[in-house]
């Protein structure tokens, strides 16, 4: 404080600021920390950023239209008093606009791809104000450049341009400051502009259009609508395209449902609306539902009236397949099905997790010359990075995860091929993931690990025993070291005290460290350890050749308190 002028404003906050960071994708934080001048100074430096590139590397201009949506959290356009008062989230993020030259337009509560969709197709900048799948006492924002996400290469370059937006606004006198003591506006509230539903209109519209006439007419879809804020919309595409939509389990609280930590206790409720939904409508074919962005897809098939979930990753294969892609792109959390199947050739190489680490092996895909490209992520928010055409009918590219599309691609794939959704999963390889995770996991805890059990050599990117081999960046081979290979012994031989053959495990055959720690078994089972790049998470991705075994390898991993990762916390301490 004593760093600061007396009368500016920082010294005059009444709390201590905690900055927003960039997360797997976009910025989280807590509601409590997310006061109107911090969510102010990040999204007027990344407007200015955009304001600063080229239009071909997704550059906008002052006085263009720039468009801003939001999920269904309360705190995105109003107060939340159980979380400090703090809220209002979308009217900092015009006010950021407004001061940065640009025309905000409001386009509503709708799915993040729906404003990805609307504002690419003008070369326009968005921000969608949402915290996706992540608790409700969190929330953040995502901005989109007029070409797609912000990536990677962007963090730095725009974290710099906060850092002086930030000293700017902290050393303004607290008198000419538009914030008061607590970080809010002065002005107090402010009524948002009138909310267009263009954007809403041509999301549904894309997919009407593409999925042309009635193709799943007799079908009977459960809607698990919670909270999400494509809830509606996903009903309308539905009988848009001749399927019997039922609404079910909507929610006037938000509910976090996260698509990679899909818990027993949820579908046991699902599994109730559907037994209620049959009884009163006949048999059903499918559930299908979203996280509260509804970029991520939830799908349960049923066989013999019972609910079987199927994990992101194998819907986004089954849409692949449908869409006839000749370029995957998916990152190394996915299920490794994909590398034993029909994909196989179509299959670039592994990513670090997160859709801009997906967007740029896309890129690369299409600069190789590749027609018809996707990807997807574990959590089933599928991508397309090129304009696909399917039946005459052409899908113009959309690049960030969308859930929508994945939900339909699946569901008339099975209604073509005549069979259940259930059996259109069981013609894929049989390998079958489970992903669980510890809350409340600190990050300090969650870098010692990483640091543990990955090599100090950091041009290593995956190891192979017996014999040693060593890989690098794309592919490239490493020579190991005596030191290296006395330090990847002993990483193998503590892990193997982790993952014991009690608990069902054969040995450790090789490690990846593209992202987390990602061992792979001689049996060919997977356990992929790695912190969440949006709140204070661990995770663990299990793929093994049945169901219950990666379920079982996921217990045993968040198992309390005696886990496989609290043991690795232990050990790393």
């Amino acid at each position: 404080m004593a760093d600061w002028p007396f009368d500016s404003l920082r010294a005059r906050l009444d709390y201590e600021p905690v900055e927003l960071r960039f997360g797997t994708s976009g910025r989280r934080g807590e509601v409590r920390h997310l006061s109107q001048l911090e969510v102010y100074i990040n999204a007027l430096a990344e407007i200015e950023y955009l304001q600063s590139l080229p239009p071909g590397e997704g550059g906008t201009r002052r006085g263009a239209p720039f468009y801003i949506a939001c999920d269904l959290r309360p705190s995105c356009t109003r107060r939340v008093a159980e979380q400090g008062g703090r809220g209002e989230i979308v009217q900092a993020v015009v006010r950021a606009a407004l001061d940065a030259g640009m025309r905000p337009v409001n386009l509503g509560r709708i799915p993040t791809p729906a404003l990805a969709h609307y504002a690419l197709a003008r070369a326009c900048g968005s921000v969608m104000v949402t915290g996706s799948h992540i608790p409700f006492d969190r929330n953040g924002y995502k901005l989109n450049t007029a070409r797609g996400e912000l990536l990677k290469k962007d963090e730095a370059p725009v974290n710099e341009r906060v850092a002086r937006v930030r000293a700017a606004l902290y050393r303004q006198p607290f008198d000419a400051s538009p914030f008061d003591g607590r970080g809010d506006f002065k002005a107090g509230h402010r009524e948002l502009p009138p909310e267009s539903g263009e954007a809403r209109d041509e999301y549904i519209e894309r997919y009407a259009e593409f999925f042309a006439g009635r193709p799943l007419l007799g079908m009977r879809v459960l809607c698990y609508q919670h909270s999400a804020v494509g809830r509606d919309i996903l009903v309308e595409i539905l009988e848009r395209l001749g399927a019997r939509a039922i609404a079910a389990g909507r929610s006037g609280t938000f509910v976090p449902i996260d698509t990679e930590n899909v818990q027993d206790e949820l579908v046991a409720a699902i599994q109730g609306m559907a037994d209620r939904a049959a009884a009163e409508h006949g048999p059903i074919d499918a559930v299908a539902s979203t996280d509260g962005d509804s970029d991520r897809p939830l799908l349960l098939g049923i066989e013999a009236g019972r609910l079987l979930f199927f994990g992101g990753d194998l819907l986004g294969m089954v849409t692949a397949e449908f869409l006839g892609a000749d370029a995957v792109v998916v990152p190394v959390s996915c299920n490794d099905a994909i590398d034993r199947g029909s994909l196989r050739p179509a299959l670039e190489p592994r990513t670090r997790i997160g859709s801009p680490y997906v967007i740029e092996g896309m890129e690369r895909a299409r600069r190789k010359g590749r027609r018809a490209v996707c990807g997807w992520e574990a959590n089933g928010g599928f991508l397309t990075g090129s304009a696909i055409t399917r039946a005459g009918r052409t899908l113009s590219p959309l690049p960030t995860r969308d859930a929508l599309l994945p939900l339909l691609a699946v569901l008339a794939a099975a209604r073509e091929r005549g069979c259940g959704v259930a059996g259109l999963f069981a013609r894929l390889p049989q390998r079958r993931s489970r992903a669980a995770l510890i809350r409340d996991f600190p990050r300090p805890a969650s870098a010692a690990m990483m640091r543990r059990f990955s090599p100090t050599d950091e041009r290593v990117r995956e190891a192979a025993f017996d014999p040693l081999s060593l890989t690098g960046e794309e592919g490239g081979i490493v020579a190991p070291s005596p030191s290296a290979a006395s330090e990847l012994g002993r990483i193998r031989e503590e892990l193997q005290r982790l993952f014991t053959p009690e608990l069902g495990f054969s040995p450790v055959a090789g490690i990846n460290w593209i992202d987390g720690v990602r061992v792979l078994f001689a049996s060919g089972e997977v356990a992929h350890v790695r912190p969440s790049g949006n709140a204070d998470e661990l995770r663990i991705y299990a793929v093994a050749d049945d169901q219950a075994r990666a379920d079982a390898i996921a217990r045993a991993g968040v198992a309390e308190p005696d886990g496989i990762l609290r043991r690795m916390e232990r050990m790393a301490c």
